[in-house]
């Protein structure tokens, strides 16, 4: 019976591309060819790539000067190369250091909340708090730098350059059949503003590019720096025990380590988050979909949560004053909300309501504080304001 199905499919798919004209495929193939490269031709294929999928999807009116699209190629396709220069110049040892005190304060801020969590049974306790302690952090940099001497760059041919590039990738990671897994890598460059926690290798990952002004800023107090990047650091701990993240164990192996009522009982506290974002409007008469944007949202909320206890945590022995007109709390809040700044185009935030799992910047602020007393208690906002919830409409996961 089993067999029977299989061959049916096959034939199925066989019928398909046989009812298609050779010649169809020829022109399919092509296209994609010339679609794909077109980035890197000559000018009126560069511009017919602009006007499609820039001005026309996202509604950016021109195109970056050229000078800026070649360090954008060059950081995507000679990342370390340029990372390495980067590193040596704008990240010192020291910054990494920082950094990593504040990452080890806002694990052991995850710690104390598993363990005090009053809705998830010991057994399931000991399995997070093992995926905790198991998580690496990367910080700044890799420990090793790509070697790039095998790729021939050219100043005479733009595009050979760019193939020259991928294939250096497609080697590298052909090459990597048959051999551990390598847990020192990194799937971005340094340069990059962004962090990531990747579930099958349970690490999570900061960039030098993420650890500088105007996102943290070592000349500047702990207020700031912990609900900005502090933030950031806990949205990628978060992750670990999202709707996603949570599906796989200490290893990074697709695991079930729940039992079932814990998970009933998480999933019930992550679905107030997705209806909290379902009413959300992103433009027009679109709203958020918060079932796409679910591990994010959860992400966003735990992190800064995490990040405040951290905060408290770390400067439980200071006597913290107020600053340019604001109280150390209020200066936590609006590092956070500095942390998202943003002026999206209506055209984008339409593609990006239908496509990106990340909220819009404006509900990646106000959604998590809405659900933070803290920041109604900082701010002095009067119950049953938008930005203070009733208290059985708070959202809590983590």
């Amino acid at each position: 019976m089993s067999a029977r199905r299989i061959s049916s499919r096959k034939s199925t798919r066989g019928w398909r591309l046989a009812a298609e004209p050779v010649e169809d495929w020829k022109t399919y193939l092509r296209y994609h060819v010339v679609n794909s490269a077109s980035p890197y031709l000559s000018s009126a294929f560069v511009q017919e790539n602009f006007d499609f999928y820039r001005a026309y999807l996202r509604g950016v009116k021109e195109q970056q000067p050229r000078w800026k699209r070649c360090v954008s190629y060059t950081n995507h396709n000679l990342d370390d190369a340029l990372g390495r220069i980067y590193v040596s110049k704008v990240f010192s040892p020291e910054l990494k250091e920082s950094t990593l005190d504040m990452v080890r304060r806002i694990e052991g801020a995850m710690g104390e909340r598993i363990r005090q969590l009053d809705w998830m049974d010991p057994a399931t306790k000991v399995q997070a708090l093992a995926k905790l302690q198991g998580i690496r952090n990367k910080i700044g940099y890799p420990d090793k730098w790509r070697d790039y001497s095998s790729v021939k760059i050219g100043r005479d041919n733009f595009a050979a350059d760019i193939r020259q590039t991928a294939e250096f990738e497609r080697h590298r990671q052909i090459n990597k059949i048959g051999n551990p897994v390598d847990h020192g890598e990194w799937a971005i460059p340094p340069t990059t503003v962004d962090a990531y926690f990747d579930p099958q290798m349970n690490d999570i990952n900061f960039p030098a590019g993420v650890l500088l002004p105007p996102l943290y800023d070592a000349r500047m107090d702990d207020a700031p720096n912990y609900g900005n990047t502090g933030g950031t650091i806990g949205h990628e701990l978060t992750h670990g025990f999202d709707d996603e993240g949570s599906q796989f164990d200490a290893k990074g192996n697709l695991r079930n380590w729940w039992t079932k009522d814990d998970r009933a009982k998480f999933d019930a506290r992550t679905l107030c988050v997705q209806k909290q974002y379902d009413q959300y409007v992103v433009v027009d008469d679109v709203h958020i979909n918060g079932q796409l944007t679910l591990g994010e949202n959860v992400a966003d909320l735990g992190g800064e949560i995490l990040a405040y206890i951290a905060w408290k945590d770390a400067t439980k022995e200071k006597n913290l004053k107020p600053m340019d007109g604001f109280t150390p709390e209020q200066r936590f809040f609006i590092g956070f909300a500095q942390w998202d700044c943003a002026n999206e185009r209506p055209e984008d935030l339409r593609v990006r309501a239908r496509t990106d799992p990340h909220s819009p910047a404006v509900y990646r602020i106000n959604g998590v504080l809405a659900n933070m007393p803290e920041f109604a208690k900082a701010f002095s906002c009067s119950a049953g304001q938008p930005m203070a919830a009733a208290p059985d409409k708070i959202c809590k996961v983590w």
